[in-house]
């Protein structure tokens, strides 16, 4: 995997909020068709890290290299030209609207009639329907979003940003609020977008999640990057006892200061 350059690569990131220092010098980096468990307590700075990825929140220093080349990520659409797609805890999605509408969200393809140009829906649909049926995903492409359950609703995120070729998919706790059944789909899911190739950072809290389905782990706390290893090289006792020996370190600190 490493014989070639990462897909993307951060180095020295940092990101400000007023006077708490967000990201401090972070450096990350994600291969071609590898899955990545991203992993830190709430308000680690996991989530400041990949929103700066998707172009939600911008950069206050730090480089960004795509592909090999060095890139300016100033918004969701510089980042989604790039192949970059994100789904966030706070879903993308519109609850009124259609399976097949919240695919095309924002991007609906369009045809001539009588001299203008209106939305494509047999296009919608068709097109749709194959998207999720690649992701194995059983759900109705005109039944309203809202209606769905929460991992259809994911699986719906995810069939977007399959269809328009991501090469990138960023999933922030992504299995909050989903039953145990559509987390095991969840993580189906997630090991057909490594058989397309399709890279992958899971945002979670919680390593237990996304150990099985990661190819490395990376722990950022308070801001920093503390631990990047392959799955390979670390058992879930070892990694257990390391979150467990960090999280004894920082009260130690608190209660000294």
């Amino acid at each position: 995997m490493k014989e070639r350059p990462p897909l993307v690569r951060m180095e020295k990131v940092n990101k400000w909020f007023g006077s708490v220092h967000a990201l401090c010098d972070v450096d990350f980096e994600v291969y071609e068709g590898e899955v990545v468990g991203l992993v830190g307590d709430n308000g680690a700075g996991k989530s400041t890290l990949i929103k700066i990825l998707a172009g939600v929140y911008p950069k206050d220093s730090g480089k960004i290299y795509w592909e090999g080349r060095e890139v300016e990520i100033n918004s969701v659409s510089d980042s989604r030209k790039l192949g970059i797609e994100a789904v966030f805890q706070e879903q993308a999605l519109v609850g009124c609207l259609s399976v097949g509408e919240n695919v095309f969200l924002g991007r609906e393809p369009l045809k001539a009639v009588l001299g203008m140009k209106i939305v494509d829906y047999p296009q919608i649909w068709r097109e749709a329907q194959q998207a999720v049926r690649r992701l194995g995903l059983d759900v109705p492409v005109r039944k309203e979003v809202g209606f769905c359950s929460g991992g259809q609703q994911q699986g719906v995120a995810i069939a977007r940003a399959m269809y328009f070729k991501s090469k990138l998919l960023i999933l922030d706790e992504p299995e909050r609020a989903l039953s145990v059944a559509a987390k095991r789909v969840l993580q189906d899911f997630v090991r057909k977008l490594k058989e397309e190739n399709i890279a992958c950072i899971y945002i979670t809290h919680d390593f237990h999640q996304v150990f099985p389905i990661a190819d490395r782990i990376v722990i950022i706390d308070q801001g920093r990057k503390l631990l990047d290893v392959p799955k390979g090289s670390i058992t879930m006792e070892e990694l257990e006892e390391f979150i467990l020996q960090q999280s004894l370190a920082r009260k130690e600190g608190l209660l000294k200061g």
